[in-house]
């Protein structure tokens, strides 16, 4: 059977730094297709952690400045890429890339212009033309959820607006493969506690929430520990402390910097939450704990309910329901045989639907499926 010609692909994302969900799929995509033969550059800010991975994985690294929405260097600079590599598909992850690639391209189209939508909030009267010009073939959304937000307030056709799941690398997010003991020895946390582990600490995440929940499930549950993971500097660490001192459990709440050894921690904790109350589309280190068979509290926010699909795989609550979240948080202390079961099972959904693999072959299939539309 005769093999596809491999695909000239742009990945434009402003962002740079491993410390979001968007570049570390950004950076996914363009490693795990460049792996399977095509042609892949990165258009981002000048970083170099960015460009060395991205040399390691043999990816082009072209550095613009994105410093607006008007910024016409990086709108020169994406013109000329497309004048001189002739790429196949461009995909746009966040709103300035949209707006700057559109204005980079519009002598010269491309055949698949894609662009990724992640978080759920909606389209307004400012942005929505420039996803419904026709010139954007497909919107990506993580989730059904925000695939239907997208919908609703873009007013737009609904096969223009499709869904693909963010991946999890399971050959790096594995159990077993990993010391459970490091985390804890590197930060003072007693190797006996119940560890607690969420990753965001903007106030959406709803870290005062899991903090609040913890203070009251202390009093039947001395070992529980929590560690907030994403503190950008000392201001962030001194803000939790104050919280958590005023709760009475500053000792057991540990503020930690970005990470970029997530397995690690993980492989160190007991439960995975997620408490967030907006702005989420399906959590990705929900995902990433339950590939590593941990149980998961979440919110039933964004689209979580898509990945949290059933009680089998992991507890699923209403935002901002204090009661429910102790519940559930004391449902997986009380009974680690059932807490387990629901991680192993849990681990079997990510390996079955939202995998790295799963998650090419669909990006993959969509690019081809523009192009061969457009013949």
């Amino acid at each position: 059977m005769t093999q596809p010609d491999p695909l000239k692909i742009f990945q434009i994302l402003d962002k740079h730094e491993f410390n979001t969900g968007s570049v570390h799929q950004m950076f996914q995509a363009a490693a795990g297709l460049r792996e399977r033969g095509h042609m892949v550059t990165i258009v981002s800010r000048e970083d170099s952690l960015l460009a060395a991975r991205a040399g390691e994985s043999g990816v082009e690294f072209v550095s613009a400045p994105f410093s607006g929405e008007a910024d016409l260097e990086t709108v020169r600079i994406v013109r000329n890429l497309v004048k001189t590599r002739r790429p196949d598909v461009i995909h746009v992850h966040k709103g300035r890339p949209h707006t700057l690639a559109l204005a980079g391209t519009w002598t010269d189209p491309v055949p698949a212009f894609i662009v990724n939508r992640g978080v759920s909030f909606p389209l307004t009267i400012w942005n929505r033309p420039k996803y419904r010009t026709a010139r954007v073939d497909r919107i990506v959304c993580v989730c059904e959820q925000i695939r239907q937000v997208v919908i609703r307030t873009g007013k737009l056709p609904a096969a223009k607006v499709v869904v693909v799941y963010a991946g999890t690398d399971t050959g790096l997010f594995s159990p077993g493969s990993w010391d459970g003991g490091e985390f804890r020895r590197e930060k003072g946390i007693p190797q006996e506690s119940f560890l607690i582990t969420q990753v965001g600490v903007r106030d959406w995440k709803g870290w005062r929430e899991l903090v609040d929940a913890a203070a009251e499930l202390r009093h039947m549950h001395p070992r529980i520990h929590v560690a907030l993971i994403g503190c950008k500097d000392e201001s962030d660490k001194a803000e939790i402390r104050r919280y958590a001192e005023g709760k009475g459990i500053g000792e057991a709440v540990t503020p930690v910097e970005v990470r970029d050894d997530m397995p690690s921690v993980f492989a160190s904790s007991d439960c995975v939450t997620d408490a967030s109350w907006a702005g989420t589309g399906i959590t990705g280190t929900i995902r990433e704990a339950m590939a590593m068979g941990k149980p998961t509290v979440s919110t039933d926010c964004g689209g979580n309910i898509e990945l949290v699909s059933s009680p089998e795989v992991g507890w699923l609550i209403r935002p901002k329901d204090q009661r429910a979240l102790v519940d559930a948080l004391r449902a997986v202390i009380d009974d680690p045989v059932q807490a387990k079961g629901v991680g192993e099972k849990a681990m079997e959904r990510v390996r079955n639907g939202f995998s790295k693999e799963h998650r090419l072959d669909s990006l993959e299939h969509l690019y081809r499926e523009v192009i061969a539309g457009k013949r």
